[in-house]
């Protein structure tokens, strides 16, 4: 290898080394999930000083877009295990790796076209769902505006795979803590009318998200200028030059993760429905709850980011045994801190609700009552996702999606949504069942991707192809 990739193995502490390098990779990607949830919730901040139609509304139409940015993330992400790959291979490997990013900001542009174009589709989803006039209104207004951030998030979304990949990862974390703060900025200023600005209100939360995104393009591209590691890549050189086997690469192996995770979502968005089925107070604590589970899977996802690219880096190499290494890493280390998050869930449940609602308030007691429950569950919940999300992670570093795609599929919607409707609606379980239900088709996801995360070699996960000229 050269200066590029840290693959270097000490053959008397393999395994240590390789803990080493998933943890100096790991927890920047995880802090920087971390920090792109607290962007959210800072525009839920702004909004909710509004009134309660505009952040219902807003809502209403970040729950599609999201879904739909979420899902795009994935499939352009794909870019990460392809350039992964071939670092590992002859690292700096710069011609492929630009050809790569080149094709991936491509894809970014025409995905994040049809992207604003399903977002478009929430005027009519709203009046098909029965939603009230003056909410519609105000959410096809706010939306109208916020899906032009959307090609610029995907953007940023793989030029942070490309600074992980180049073991940068700190300035993803670094851009997105930035980012929190222009965020607030412009949400204060275009909101409410501070600093000289229009007051906008709703319309204003939406401009920030997209000044916001694009700073933080500037961000990446400003920081990429700077390093001298990642500037001799010239990722923007010879834009126009198309390759298409590169791009056919990037869907290939990133469609299934966008169809993965737009059925995980669509199981949480389900069970939602479910639980409001069941009672008001019933959705209040599935969503508090959630929220805490949530808050947690970011550093499992973090690592499962990592394990993505560690085990790329040793697929291009056609190294198996620093596969494996680099899998098992990042699923123990995964696991080991959701065992800590569902003891917290266990042992001190009040102290995480309290990080969004008063636990000790007359108000919230049966929103309380409901949600101490789901946390329960959620323990064992927590161990599932963790396990499932690195698993995930690790197979798409062999560029492995098709058959996790189809197992999540069928986890989440089989044994996890009919357990969930059998138990929710059948018993006198109602949320504990929804919750039941959500916890199996995690396990069932997580029992089968590690099943052929096993048997890796035996399905012939581990042999690379042959390298193709480039056209």
């Amino acid at each position: 290898m050269s200066d590029s990739l840290p693959l270097q193995v000490d053959p008397e502490k393999p395994w240590r080394t390789e803990l080493a390098a998933t943890l100096r990779l790991s927890w920047p990607l995880a802090l920087a999930n971390l920090l792109q949830m607290l962007t959210y919730a800072v525009d839920v901040i702004f909004i909710a000083r509004l009134g309660e139609d505009q952040l219902a509304a807003s809502a209403l139409a970040v729950a599609l877009f999201g879904m739909v940015l979420w899902a795009l993330s994935g499939l352009t992400g794909a870019v990460a295990p392809v350039i992964s790959a071939e670092l590992g291979e002859r690292a700096p490997a710069l011609r492929p790796v630009r050809r790569g990013m080149r094709m991936a900001l491509w894809l970014s542009i025409g995905a994040g076209l049809l992207g604003m174009g399903a977002c478009l589709l929430l005027g009519p989803l709203m009046v098909a769902s029965g939603q009230e006039p003056r909410i519609t209104a105000l959410a096809n207004e706010y939306n109208l505006l916020i899906i032009f951030s959307l090609i610029p998030m995907l953007f940023n979304n793989v030029l942070r795979c490309f600074v992980s990949a180049l073991d940068r990862p700190i300035f993803a974390t670094l851009i997105t803590a930035a980012g929190i703060g222009v965020n607030a900025l412009a949400n204060y200023a275009f909101i409410f009318g501070n600093f000289g600005a229009p007051e906008l209100g709703l319309r204003g939360a939406a401009m920030a998200t997209i000044i916001t995104s694009f700073v933080t393009l500037a961000a990446y591209l400003l920081a990429i200028r700077l390093d001298p590691k990642l500037h001799r890549y010239r990722i923007l050189g010879r834009w126009w030059a198309p390759d298409w086997q590169r791009l056919w690469q990037i869907v290939r192996i990133g469609t299934p993760i966008a169809l993965t995770i737009t059925a995980e979502a669509g199981i949480f968005g389900a069970a939602a429905f479910l639980m409001g089925n069941i009672g008001a107070a019933q959705l209040a604590g599935h969503t508090i709850a959630l929220q805490i589970a949530a808050l947690a899977f970011q550093i499992p996802f973090g690592i499962g980011q990592a394990s993505t690219i560690r085990v790329g880096y040793f697929y291009g190499a056609r190294d198996s045994e620093g596969m494996g290494r680099a899998g098992w890493v990042g699923i123990a280390l995964g696991t080991g801190f959701m065992v800590l998050t569902a003891g917290a869930m266990i042992l001190a449940p009040r102290a995480l609700l309290s990080i969004y609602v008063d636990p000790y308030a007359a108000a919230n007691a049966a929103l309380i009552g409901f949600a101490l429950q789901y946390l329960v569950i959620a323990a064992a919940f927590q161990l599932a996702d963790g396990l499932q999300a690195v698993a995930a992670g690790a197979l798409r570093g062999l560029q492995d999606t098709r058959i996790p795609m189809v197992i999540a599929i069928f986890a989440y919607w089989v044994p996890g949504f009919g357990t969930a409707v059998a138990l929710g609606f059948g018993t006198p379980l109602e949320g504990t069942g929804v919750w039941i239900g959500l916890a199996t088709g995690l396990l069932v996801a997580a029992i089968l991707l590690v099943w052929r995360w096993l048997r890796r070699d035996a399905l012939g996960l581990t042999q690379r192809p042959v390298r193709q000229p480039s056209s």
